[in-house]
């Protein structure tokens, strides 16, 4: 008998089967997340090199930003806390606004645990209020540097101003559509808050001990501030009121009955109910801004209350003018501000325009509305004449990719409806969207 069939005779025997291990067993290494870690890193090893946040720290601190440092108080040498320093405050929004940050609170906690706004801060403790207070306390600072960013720019040849295209857009103001009273409600809303005010001054002669006094100064100036605001809406109503009877006036007469009552609002008095671009009427602002075509970047920009951009383009044009020492050669505007008093008043200052003749629609007596008038001055038109030729309306196709592109990177970089309230507030938001829409372009210009 062959080896191998003794072996097939031989009894077999079955492994033992091991016990499955309970989770509850298993020894295992399990994360501690709350131990307490020393790392040894700094800062300015945590951003790379090229880094945008490192470009931006670099062009400001070339810039001169002297006039953010006025307003300190705690100097060399004397007594009191030292401030932080504006440029990280300025470098901070600029950052944010780029990332389309545009909350306070937000910012907070960036500075706390990421790492591109922890390098901008360098170990200096951040917190909303000082971050809020920096953004609207500074527009005439923000003004000037935008000033300077453009100078650069013409500095190194990357804004020209061939040709500037100007357009407006509207953004949603913070306040609701309920907060539009007439003057018979706003004088209600004043004495409402009289009283307000009158009764809180009252209990601070015999406090509530429940009541903290920080508590009580913010009721104090929620009160105050109230009061005040509903006195600015009432000292605006009479301009609003002044505007309804000019469209009562000027609209066809199908429209006129449309025109409703003066209202102004209790929350921001200095908003406007505005048509928007889908369509729709809510509060809102008019940014306008005037675009370098070869560029890309801003040279103007201003924020007004007024629903339509009639008028718009020449004091634009003039900001323009004094923030370069130069006027654009071409200038370029759509339908809305082409008005012929706006036509002339920029041709005498040596620029030439592109905007759209409207077209002609026949009345009553059977003259076309349209058609050269015998009014018109010179500059009408010689610009009626322009805009018949093949090359001004390839020219003024540039406006739209120019304007119409500009506007659409500025909501990218957080020119959303606006979390501040007045017209000087707003702009200063604005202006930092701006300034910081300029630097991404000076930083893809020069790459």
């Amino acid at each position: 008998m062959s080896q191998s069939s003794l072996l097939m005779d031989l009894p077999s025997r079955e492994e033992p089967v091991a016990p499955r291990t309970r989770p509850e067993e298993a020894r295992v290494r399990r994360p501690v997340r709350n131990q307490v870690e020393m790392m040894a890193r700094d800062l300015d090893s945590l951003v790379p090199q090229d880094h945008p946040v490192r470009a931006i720290w670099d062009f400001l601190d070339g810039l001169d930003l002297s006039a953010f440092y006025s307003s300190i108080k705690a100097v060399l040498e004397r007594p009191g806390r030292a401030a932080v320093d504006p440029q990280v405050l300025l470098a901070l929004w600029v950052y944010a606004t780029v990332e389309g940050v545009g909350s306070a609170r937000r910012l907070e906690r960036l500075c706390q645990e990421h790492d591109a706004y922890r390098w901008l801060c360098g170990g200096i403790s951040m917190n909303y209020h000082t971050l809020a207070d920096f953004r609207v306390a500074h527009q005439e600072d923000l003004d000037r540097l935008l000033t300077d960013i453009v100078a650069t720019l013409m500095d190194q040849d990357l804004v020209t101003l061939k040709q500037v295209a100007q357009d407006g857009v509207k953004v949603r103001a913070s306040a609701g559509a309920s907060s539009f009273h007439r003057r018979d409600h706003l004088e209600e809303c004043l004495i409402d808050a009289e009283a307000q005010v009158q009764r809180l001054a009252r209990e601070r002669e015999h406090p509530d001990p429940e009541i903290s006094r920080r508590e009580q100064a913010a009721r104090d100036r929620a009160a105050r501030e109230r009061r005040e605001r509903v006195q600015q809406a009432l000292r605006q109503l009479p301009a609003v009121q002044a505007a309804k009877e000019r469209q009562r006036r000027t609209k066809a007469i199908v429209e006129r009955e449309k025109v409703g009552e003066a209202r102004i609002s209790t929350t921001d008095p200095a908003a406007r109910v505005m048509k928007m671009a889908d369509g729709g009427y809510r509060p809102a602002y008019n940014v306008q801004l005037a675009t370098d075509v070869a560029s890309g970047a801003i040279v103007g920009v201003t924020v007004v209350n007024q629903g339509n951009d009639t008028g718009q383009a020449p004091p634009m044009e003039a900001q323009v003018a004094q923030r370069t020492a130069t006027h654009p050669e071409a200038y370029l505007i759509d339908g809305g501000y082409a008005q012929r008093e706006t036509i002339t008043t920029l041709t005498d200052r040596q620029v030439t325009v592109y905007a759209p003749v409207r077209p002609p629609r026949t009345i009553t007596s059977g003259r076309e509305r349209n058609s050269p008038r015998l009014d018109d001055s010179p500059a009408v038109m010689a610009w009626r004449q322009r805009m018949e030729t093949e090359d001004a309306r390839r020219v003024y196709k540039l406006r739209g990719a120019t304007a119409e592109w500009a506007n659409a990177q500025l909501r990218g970089h957080g020119l959303l409806p606006f979390t501040v309230r007045g017209l000087g507030k707003v702009l200063s938001v604005t202006l930092l969207v701006v300034i910081a829409h300029n630097l991404l372009r000076w930083l893809a210009l020069v790459a």
